[in-house]
């Protein structure tokens, strides 16, 4: 019988695996020639003390027991002549549907409007050197969504909708490095991302399942309270049994095209704010408490949350190592977010600073309904453009500069590759959020010392952190809640937040229509 036991041990012990081989066998009182395999279940870092320590839980497995823990593997069946079901969004909710709906018997179609993975490396990167937005090819749209050029956190506090090890299993089933089943804040890397994503879809495909990209649904096929399919921006239409509705956060033709067809939808609460760049070696000595951070411990992150003025002022997808990139969907906005290569060897760290944003809070945009908080979030998006010189370079500002209501007469070096133009953001930005970012810092300076410094620098606008509109659905079956067979899932629909969420949100997706397949 296996046994698990806990340990804290400095970082240089923790990464010699004899010796913790040989602490776990004493803390199980167990001899060290009995033990046939050991595997870390749990890895994490506590460094709230001067004297850094590395919390593991090892599970141990005895000679002579039952052979130790391995991932469960991805059991395809042969789809290719079943039942079809439209999936409509080729980011993480839509792919693990689709992988659940092969699971389960049923052929998934998905219909992506960007490009596969390959060709789509080539926008970002003119993207990168010439500041040109393709429409439907760019850091949002395409195969893999969002997630598929970002750090890939797998980390996500909620535990209740889904099985989050099932995801992380069919990562690793796919080529994912093993260590995210026990890391504390697990990532993949901007670098292995793609590999990992055409994988995934080589997958789909080999069981009988279609990935068809430049595709862009247009329009829905409705018969009364009914779907019955999609068309398609091309004029095709195509029909099947179900319609899981995954596209992404920054979908909003999707918006439109669901007022347009009387599909019900409604606000939501997201926020907004900037994106702030320090020198990595700067974030490793605040929270390592001024400790080398060496070959034993990784670059550090920070989690911060305050309150200021009864709004939620906080940092948003840290992350160590990392670049900013240019995130807009379109040509006349700018947009930011942050990427870390799967080392995190950057010499920047860079965390989204955001400010929650509530109904109350856009009355002068209640003329849009539902859509208030998407109609702020462009104009903040084309208020940053303007300031950058109507291109993708984008605003920036020294950081105590922003707090103390100056100018930035120079910026330093930032990872931004389009690169960055000098600019008060702390005139600007609504009052709303800038006022509540200023009021912030210093409250993150005083909890983080060092960390609000001119060293670093402010970039706008971070305003893709989540779907400020929702596609509401019932609780119980995930079905639209006046449209039978559409399923709107993932972040897009106002339901996740992150790679693992919006996967096991697909994987719920597709159990739900299995179920409802099965019962006719």
């Amino acid at each position: 019988m296996a046994v698990t036991v806990n340990l804290n041990l400095s970082p240089i012990e923790a990464k010699d695996e004899f010796l913790v081989k040989k602490r776990a066998s004493m803390a199980a009182d167990v001899n060290v020639d009995n033990i046939s395999s050991f595997r870390v279940v749990k890895h994490s870092i506590d460094a709230r003390q001067r004297q850094i320590r590395v919390n593991l839980s090892v599970e141990l497995s005895f000679i002579g027991e039952d052979s130790p823990y391995s991932i469960n593997p991805f059991q395809p069946n042969n789809v290719a002549n079943k039942q079809e079901v439209i999936i409509i969004g080729a980011g993480p909710a839509g792919l693990f549907a689709a992988l659940r709906l092969i699971e389960l018997g049923i052929r998934p179609i998905i219909f992506e409007r960007g490009k596969d993975v390959s060709s789509r490396k080539i926008d970002i990167a003119n993207l990168n050197r010439e500041g040109v937005v393709e429409a439907d090819s760019n850091y949002c749209f395409g195969e893999g969504g969002a997630g598929t050029f970002s750090d890939g956190k797998l980390y996500t506090r909620s535990k209740k909708r889904g099985d989050n090890t099932r995801v992380l299993e069919l990562f690793c089933c796919h080529g994912a490095n093993n260590n995210i089943m026990y890391e504390a804040h697990p990532h993949l890397g901007t670098d292995k991302l793609p590999g990992i994503i055409s994988n995934i879809r080589k997958s789909i495909v080999e069981a009988g399942g279609e990935v068809l990209f430049n595709s862009r649904v247009a329009d829905f096929i409705l018969d009364g309270p009914n779907i019955r399919g999609v068309v398609l921006s091309d004029g095709s239409s195509h029909r099947a049994s179900a319609v899981i509705l995954a596209t992404g956060h920054s979908s909003r033709d999707i918006y439109g095209l669901c007022a347009r067809r009387g599909i019900k939808t409604e606000f939501k609460p997201f926020a907004v704010g900037v994106r702030v760049e320090h020198p990595q070696e700067m974030i490793d000595k605040i929270m390592y408490h001024g400790n080398p951070r060496g070959e034993y411990l990784p670059p550090a992150s920070y989690n911060i949350v305050k309150q200021v003025e009864g709004r939620g002022v906080y940092s948003f997808c840290m992350c160590p190592g990392g670049f900013i990139v240019p995130s807009a969907t379109n040509s006349e906005g700018v947009v930011v977010n942050g990427m870390s290569p799967s080392k995190r060897n950057s010499k920047f760290a860079n965390s989204g600073i955001v400010v929650e944003i509530r109904q109350e809070d856009l009355s002068a945009y209640s003329h849009h309904g539902e859509f208030a908080g998407l109609q702020f979030q462009w104009e903040l998006e084309n208020l940053a453009w303007k300031y950058a010189g109507e291109t993708q370079k984008a605003p920036a500002q020294r950081l105590a500069d922003f707090v103390a209501g100056r100018p930035s007469q120079n910026i330093p070096e930032v990872s931004y590759l389009p690169g960055v133009t000098p600019s008060s953001l702390h005139e600007w930005l609504p009052l709303g959020i800038g006022d509540k970012l200023r009021k912030g810092f210093p409250l993150f300076g005083s909890l983080l010392k060092g960390f609000l410094t001119n060293e670093a620098v402010v970039i706008g606008v971070e305003s893709r952190t989540s779907s400020p509109v929702r596609i509401p659905r019932n609780v119980d079956t995930m079905e639209h809640v006046e449209i039978n067979n559409l399923y709107p899932c993932g972040e897009g629909s106002g339901y996740s937040g992150g790679i693992v969420s919006s996967a096991v949100d697909g994987m719920r997706a597709a159990e739900s229509i299995a179920s409802r397949i099965q019962k006719k």
